[in-house]
């Protein structure tokens, strides 16, 4: 098994692509203690995930219930092997639009939130360690009214390079994976009806190369190779799992003639 003996950190772990990653984590062996805000979610995933599992109810953007989740993390499973930092939020922030407290928020979650969350754990990393923090191809995209979740997402690049250089010592690895549109309660305020999400998922559809929305268990097949031996040799890298909107951008079926 490929995380046997391993222990993970999720943060974020209760819904979409955090959930996902803990259920590919404990199938490969991982014991595995994920954070979330709302105690309901958090309750109804620990519940899919069984005995190999802890919940812990803390907001990424409160560094002492962070530090909290992760000392209990470590005392009930011993110190961590892997951390995927995943907690975010969506948000739009067009220009001429926007409230200084959203643009703030979207900072405090997707930056600030992973900086201290990488923190928080360091002290209790085995040397050897894997750190993945979430990115998202919105980094590159220029999509109009995204301004400050373009910007977290390109400022957890930034980090992951340097964090990779200052934990390489301890041969510790920091990559990013950067998932595109998938199909995750994200959207669920952009689109809160059946009848907008389907509309929304033919949009963005049309300009994805493969035609389609990503899953988050395929998010989490690539998160689980960055966690695990296979990818030894992988540190401050970015890899984009987004069937080809950053790699294509001009590939998808509207483009076509």
């Amino acid at each position: 098994m490929r995380l046997k003996n391993k222990t993970a950190l999720i943060t974020g772990g209760n819904s979409g692509i955090g959930l996902a990653t803990a259920k590919a984590f404990i199938a490969a062996g991982a014991r595995v203690a994920i954070t979330g805000r709302n105690k309901a979610t958090l309750d109804a995933a620990l519940a899919e995930l069984g005995s190999d599992a802890m919940a812990l109810q803390a907001d990424a953007t409160d560094i002492a219930a962070t530090e909290q989740a992760v000392a209990a993390a470590v005392q009930a499973f011993g110190k961590l092997d892997i951390v995927f930092a995943n907690a975010g939020i969506p948000g739009s922030t067009p220009i001429g639009g926007s409230r200084l407290e959203v643009f703030e928020q979207i900072l405090r979650t997707n930056i600030t939130g992973v900086f201290f969350t990488v923190q928080a754990a360091a002290p209790h990393l085995n040397d050897g360690a894997s750190i993945i923090l979430n990115g998202s191809v919105m980094s590159q995209l220029g999509s109009p009214g995204s301004s400050a979740y373009a910007a977290s997402k390109a400022g957890v690049r930034g980090m992951a390079r340097v964090m990779a250089s200052e934990l390489a010592p301890r041969g510790i690895r920091v990559n990013v994976v950067s998932p595109g549109a998938t199909r995750t309660p994200i959207w669920d305020g952009a689109a809160p009806t059946p009848e907008a999400k389907a509309q929304l998922e033919k949009r963005l559809s049309g300009i994805i190369p493969l035609g389609r929305l990503g899953e988050a268990e395929e998010i989490a097949k690539t998160v689980l190779f960055l966690a695990s031996d296979d990818a030894s040799n992988v540190n401050g890298t970015e890899i984009f799992v987004d069937g080809g909107s950053n790699g294509s951008p001009v590939g998808g079926p509207v483009f076509r003639g």
